[in-house]
C-alpha cells in the first residue's frame, strides 16, 4: 500500500470543506429548513458531515491513536440532528462544519506515518473495500474523500431540487 501523506489528507479536507461552503453560500435560513420528499433538508447533511452533536469525528481519532484496534461503532445515515442544531442558523452549522474538519485538517498537517498506519475495528466497514480494521489514514480518506464527496453531491440534488419548488 502507497504511504499516504497528512499534508495530502488535509489538503483533501480543505478542499472538500471549501466546496461545500461554496454551495451553501446565500442560502438561507427557510430553504436549508426544506426538503424534497423522502430526502434531509439541508440543515440535516450539514449536522450529519459535523458528526454527533457536541463530539464530531476527533474523540474516534483520538481513541484510534491512544488505543490498540479500538472498535468504532458508526450509525449510518443518522443527521445527528438534535433540538440543539435544529434552533442554529444554517451560518452557524457550516460553521461548526468548518470547526469539525479544520480540527480534523490540523490533526493530519503534524501526523506521522506511525500514526496514519494504526487501526481501528469498525464493524460497519465489513463489507466495503477498507474491511472492518481500516488504518486511521483510510479511515479519514474514507470521511473526508467519499462521504464528503457522497453529500456534496447530495446537497446538490437537494438544493436542485428545491430550486424547482
Amino acid at each position: 500500500m502507497a504511504t499516504i501523506d497528512g499534508t495530502q489528507l488535509s489538503q483533501t479536507i480543505q478542499a472538500k470543506t471549501a466546496e461545500m461552503i461554496r454551495l451553501c453560500e446565500g442560502l438561507d435560513d427557510e430553504t436549508s429548513s426544506r426538503s424534497p420528499s423522502g430526502r434531509w433538508t439541508p440543515k440535516q447533511i450539514i449536522t450529519h458531515i459535523s458528526g454527533p452533536d457536541g463530539i464530531g469525528f476527533m474523540p474516534a481519532i483520538r481513541r484510534i491513536l491512544e488505543q490498540d484496534t479500538p472498535r468504532i461503532d458508526i450509525v449510518a445515515e443518522d443527521p445527528f440532528f438534535t433540538d440543539r442544531r435544529a434552533q442554529m442558523s444554517m451560518k452557524e452549522l457550516i460553521a461548526e462544519f468548518v470547526q469539525e474538519y479544520a480540527k480534523i485538517a490540523g490533526f493530519l498537517e503534524h501526523a506521522s506515518e506511525e500514526q496514519l498506519v494504526r487501526k481501528a475495528h469498525i464493524p460497519l466497514f465489513k463489507d466495503t473495500p477498507l474491511g472492518e480494521h481500516p488504518t486511521l489514514a483510510a479511515f479519514i480518506s474514507a470521511l473526508a474523500g467519499w462521504h464528503l464527496d457522497f453529500h456534496i453531491n447530495h446537497m446538490k440534488e437537494v438544493l436542485q431540487t428545491l430550486k424547482k419548488t
